[in-house]
């Protein structure tokens, strides 16, 4: 049985809301396809350096995995959020601001 996939808005709404509750800024930087679009998922730990993080799947154990896209300066970082966006229109890109780094990627739901 092929695994159910939330629309990639409702997705956003809902990881926007958890980060919010725990009082971590985030922010739709490009919204994507409502549907079916991609997340990549950019943490800036407001001390010039971040991390992108984006969707993967894991053909070993079949699940759904986080992976890191780029990580290091924030410019450098950026450059590599921009060259996937460049490759795929349908991207939708979310921003968090936390010093400690915390993004809740791994927690229940949003995995």
């Amino acid at each position: 049985m092929p695994e159910l996939r939330l629309k990639a808005g409702i997705w956003v709404a809902a990881y926007l809301a958890r980060l919010q509750a725990l009082a971590i800024p985030a922010f739709v930087v490009r919204k994507g396809d409502e549907t079916a679009g991609a997340v990549l998922v950019k943490v800036a730990t407001l001390d010039g350096s971040a991390k992108a993080f984006q969707r993967s799947f894991d053909p070993m154990t079949g699940q759904r995995t986080w992976m890191v896209l780029a990580e290091g300066e924030e410019r450098e970082v950026d450059e590599a959020v921009q060259r996937q966006r460049r490759f795929d229109p349908d991207l939708w890109v979310i921003e968090v601001e936390d010093r400690a780094g915390r993004h809740l990627l791994g927690e229940e739901g949003l995995e």
